[in-house]
């Protein structure tokens, strides 16, 4: 929403630092209620758990190749052991041969399994991360204004990109390499018990000494990543203001303070970095102090064995190496488990999202709107207050009915809750009290895409998105041909200024259409409302942008696009509203008076006020 809009609709604009963390205010409000909470917090990697099972056979040709490659390195210790007790001597050269030559096959297999377990690992690992974003932006769209008002589009966009790639990393790489040391671990264990019991009791005493700090650390590097994650998503959403506004920056030559704060907020997600970064070091150094210790004693330990004869020194190679693995595998898991546990973070902040129910949703048994559309709208004693200021009303016991094929202005100073009734209408909001009724239907029975199809809209601040003319027009409708296109832009007397366009239809507008001028933006707006050709249309200053003769253009078009269907007409500058059956002036949220233009002057209220100021400037 403008805050042009904001303005109309009587609340004002939050101050920038309430704003910084209202995104957050929201979802942990929204989590609070939500029962499955608790469990999300404690282990939200597990939310990923269907995205998984939808590429389950792939997922089972990874563990395949894993459970190869693991086997394969398991094995290479036995063949060690057979080599040092029987083939260092004259007699054991052709076995010596034979046991290499058993040994350069199973590298063979070892690396075929190894790139089989990275490519199909890591294909899952994007695969389901892309998934996962178009669920949540689709999940994003589908959410009521009520949660935009609040949010900050930059830190909903570093939640689908940058935690996004986190997440990406820990089931591709991460999970991977997670899942073969832990493999490795379990196996080389096994195998370590089996060569010699005894040994294994020594390195099987320093497991819990290792598992203890790997939880307690983890979680912490949980936390610490959670804190990294936020901060940066506070920075991009400041950065993607910034840009958005860079033409207003400049003008107040602001840049050293907005690059200043950028800075400060670029230093506090650095520092929640560095202090995850920093936990997830200690853990390492901590976890292979204690694996690698715990080998050396081993092999002291065996090393006496092998003198006193308890143990060839074969088989204490075999052990050693286990030992080896073993160790490596849960040193690795150790540096692997931050990594997952900053995944976590990452995936409790994206599954936040999806967790969130929207405001306004379609009813259980929604009701179906009569056929053939009519545009018939009723207000009944509505009354309504912005989520964002839920003690100021916005709309105050509001009651009107327009008729099919009426067209209808509403006029009044800036706050009146002009605007907010479109937004009523629209179903954006559901009214404190009161109802609102559509062809004789009440609203909130309604599926909200049904209703909203049935309505054209084109609001004050013209919305161009970065796509080509063609593609901005086609919003309105994105089942119509090319050439039904090329008619709505004709007819909002668009075409020209597009034909002029490199590419002409098919020439990108730029972000926010910032290659237009505000009437072409405008034009572009008034095209896609003729194209949806719905029963009622909504006009929210449709002509404010438009210089002497663009106007006189788009009003002969818009005039030919009211004459058969439902009109409500927005409008500051009354010249625009002399040709509609009906005025509504409204104050405060009230309507204050209703009639023609010239019934409405003779009264001499505020209509007539406002009339004077324009038509005789007194």
């Amino acid at each position: 929403m403008s805050a042009a809009e904001q303005l109309d609709d009587g609340r004002g604009k939050a101050p920038p630092r309430d704003a910084l963390m209202a995104a957050e205010a929201v979802i942990e409000t929204q989590l609070e209620q939500s029962p499955a909470a608790g469990r999300a917090r404690l282990r939200p990697l597990l939310a990923l758990a269907p995205y998984v099972a939808r590429y389950r056979g792939r997922a089972f040709l990874a563990l395949i190749a894993l459970t190869v490659a693991a086997v394969t390195t398991l094995v290479v210790p036995i063949a060690v052991r057979r080599v040092v007790d029987f083939g260092l001597s004259p007699e054991g050269i052709a076995m010596i041969n034979s046991y290499f030559s058993v040994m350069i096959a199973l590298v063979a297999v070892l690396a075929g399994a190894s790139a089989a377990r990275f490519y199909l690992v890591m294909t899952i690992g994007e695969r389901i991360v892309a998934d996962l974003r178009r669920d949540v932006f689709a999940h994003l769209v589908s959410l009521s204004p009520s949660f935009f008002d609040s949010a900050r589009s930059g830190e909903l966009v570093s939640r689908l990109t940058a935690d996004g790639a986190q997440i990406k990393s820990a089931v591709g790489a991460s999970a991977s390499v997670a899942l073969r040391n832990l493999m490795l671990f379990v196996g080389a264990t096994v195998m370590m018990v089996i060569t010699s019991p005894r040994l294994s009791g020594f390195v099987l005493l320093a497991i819990p000494v290792i598992v203890i700090p790997l939880v307690a650390f983890g979680r912490w590097v949980r936390r610490l990543t959670r804190g990294a994650q936020d901060k940066l998503g506070e920075a991009a959403a400041y950065v993607s203001e910034l840009v958005g506004s860079i033409r207003t920056v400049q003008a107040y030559t602001s840049e050293k303070m907005a690059a200043a704060r950028y800075g400060g907020e670029v230093e506090e997600a650095y520092d929640a970095a560095r202090r995850s970064h920093q936990a997830r070091a200690i853990l390492t150094a901590v976890i292979i102090f204690i694996v690698f210790a715990s080998v050396v004693i081993v092999l002291w330990v065996g090393s006496r064995d092998v003198l006193e004869g308890t143990i060839t020194p074969g088989r204490l190679g075999q052990f050693v190496l286990y030992a080896v693995f073993a160790a490596a595998g849960l040193g690795q898991l150790s540096e692997v488990w931050s990594e997952l546990s900053a995944a976590s973070g990452a995936a409790e902040r994206m599954f936040e999202l999806l967790r969130i129910e929207p405001a306004i949703a379609a009813p259980a048994a929604p009701r179906a709107l009569p056929q053939p559309a009519r545009g018939n709208v009723g207000f009944e004693n509505v009354s309504f207050a912005y989520p964002t200021r839920p003690d100021v009303l916005a709309i105050d016991g509001v009651s009107l009915s327009v008729a099919a094929g009426e067209k209808v202005a509403i006029v009044g100073p800036s706050g009146a809750g002009k605007s907010t009734l479109f937004h009523l209408l629209l179903r954006f909001y559901d009214p404190k009290s009161g109802s609102i009724s559509f062809d004789g239907v009440p609203i909130t029975s309604v599926d909200p895409q049904a209703l909203r199809a049935r309505i054209a809209l084109v609001p004050q601040d013209s919305v161009v998105f970065a796509a080509s003319a063609r593609e901005n027009i086609r919003f309105g409708r994105p089942d119509a041909s090319d050439a039904e296109v090329e008619r709505a832009a004709g007819l909002a007397h668009a075409t020209e200024f597009i034909r002029r366009l490199p590419g002409g239809f098919e020439a990108q507008l730029g972000e926010r259409g910032v290659k237009l001028s505000g009437g072409q933006r405008q034009r572009i707006a008034i095209a896609r409302a003729i194209l949806r050709d719905a029963p009622l249309l909504l006009l929210d200053e449709a002509t404010s942008a438009l210089d002497a003769e663009s106007e006189t253009l788009v009003q002969t078009a818009l005039e030919e696009l009211m004459y058969h269907r439902t009109t409500l007409v927005i409008a500051h500058r009354l010249a625009t509203v002399l040709s509609c059956d009906r005025i509504l002036v409204m104050e405060h949220g009230r309507i204050v008076e209703q009639g023609t233009h010239a019934s409405l002057v003779a009264a001499n209220g505020l209509y007539a006020r406002l009339a004077r100021l324009q038509f005789e400037g007194v």
